[in-house]
């Protein structure tokens, strides 16, 4: 996972990525937020509900305007256990599947529990976290692969007829491993998907989607990170379906102005490789981010999943600053997604400073246990 492996990192290109990677969390914390209080309600429901241009602005969902869903929350332990993975490789330990697995553990005793466990020593800072308790409408899926300690795989995945856009949605962190070779970005997020969507279809599109957030994570234009996923995706056993979802997206893109019937069509079934596809045209048709998050939520499949994918996208892409302020200002959990943020963007930039052969930062472990659990 060395993202400092044969890198030099100058403090503008630290300042950058830190930019980065703090627009790919927020800005799908944001997507998310505004699809919660219209997902699943259909067109006709959402125009009834929000007036005749749909949802525009952020809305009351669980009680409050901006609140996220568990997409959010999952994404944010996908980042801890990235963090995790790196802070442990210096044991000798080194299978980042396997530390994903104990982070969506950890995010799954937050839908058991009533609050942190303080006995839990290794828990590390995120799980202890008041406010990721909520229970926001898992998906059922998420709970029954992450219902046990057995970890899903490729050989024997969890829900292997599950193709649900949740694995997905939280697939974003992995894109920012931008010390990584594209093609094992893509491997990890389709073996973590496996751990609750075992669909071969739904696998590959969270492999896309982080092979995407990678390449504009790396400073890439949307379009020539599509184009470069579908190479990587050509050479894959079963790819046929997402690569037919993203040449949907950039072939959607020349039929005119954008309509809330096609980013419908888009969507298909709901399935993961159909949000992609919405996911992909918004962020490019987009006039800005606030314009291309509306334009993903105004449809009738799972709006929430559609925000999150399209929200990361837009804020890898030009990084925190360009993402609306007022709704930031409501955003449920920004400090914590905030903090996040910052840390994987230090420990990704700066990890040996951290931790290594020559003694380690007792903070830093205490925030990121080697704990197996």
């Amino acid at each position: 996972m060395g993202a400092t492996t044969g890198a030099v990192w100058g403090r503008a290109e630290q300042q950058d990525f830190r930019g980065r990677v703090r627009g790919t969390l927020l800005g799908a914390a944001l997507g998310d937020a505004l699809g919660a209080p219209v997902d699943g309600l259909g067109i006709d429901g959402i125009r009834e509900a929000h007036g005749a241009e749909g949802v525009v602005d952020l809305a009351p969902a669980y009680g409050r305007r901006g609140a996220v869903t568990h997409l959010t929350q999952l994404t944010l332990f996908t980042v801890d256990g990235l963090i995790r993975a790196q802070v442990r490789r210096d044991t000798g330990a080194w299978h980042p599947p396997t530390d994903l697995h104990r982070a969506y553990l950890r995010w799954a005793a937050t839908q058991r529990d009533w609050g942190p466990d303080e006995r839990r020593k290794d828990d590390g800072w995120l799980a202890r976290e008041e406010w990721l308790y909520a229970r926001r409408d898992p998906a059922q899926a998420l709970l029954l692969g992450l219902g046990d300690e057995t970890m899903g795989t490729l050989e024997a995945p969890k829900n292997p007829g599950e193709p649900g856009p949740e694995a997905a949605a939280r697939s974003a962190p992995f894109g920012l491993l931008v010390g990584w070779e594209p093609q094992l970005v893509v491997q990890l997020a389709v073996e973590c998907a496996a751990q609750t969507h075992g669909h071969p279809t739904a696998c590959l599109t969270a492999g896309a989607y982080a092979v995407i957030v990678h390449g504009l994570a790396r400073g890439e234009s949307l379009d020539g990170a599509v184009q470069h996923t579908l190479a990587l995706l050509a050479a894959r056993p079963g790819h046929q379906p997402v690569s037919s979802a993203l040449q949907h997206a950039l072939g959607a893109v020349r039929q005119g102005i954008p309509t809330p019937g096609r980013v419908e069509e888009l969507a298909g079934d709901g399935t993961a490789e159909g949000l992609l596809a919405v996911a992909v045209y918004c962020a490019l048709v987009g006039e800005d981010v606030r314009h291309g998050l509306r334009l993903a939520v105004n449809q009738g499949g799972p709006s929430g999943a559609a925000g999150a994918l399209t929200g990361g996208l837009l804020g890898a892409l030009h990084g925190e600053t360009a993402l609306p302020p007022a709704w930031l200002a409501e955003l449920e959990g920004r400090p914590t997604i905030l903090e996040l943020a910052d840390d994987f963007a230090m420990e990704m930039t700066q990890g040996p400073a951290l931790h290594g052969p020559a003694g380690a930062s007792p903070g830093w472990l205490a925030r990121y246990p080697r704990g197996a659990q």
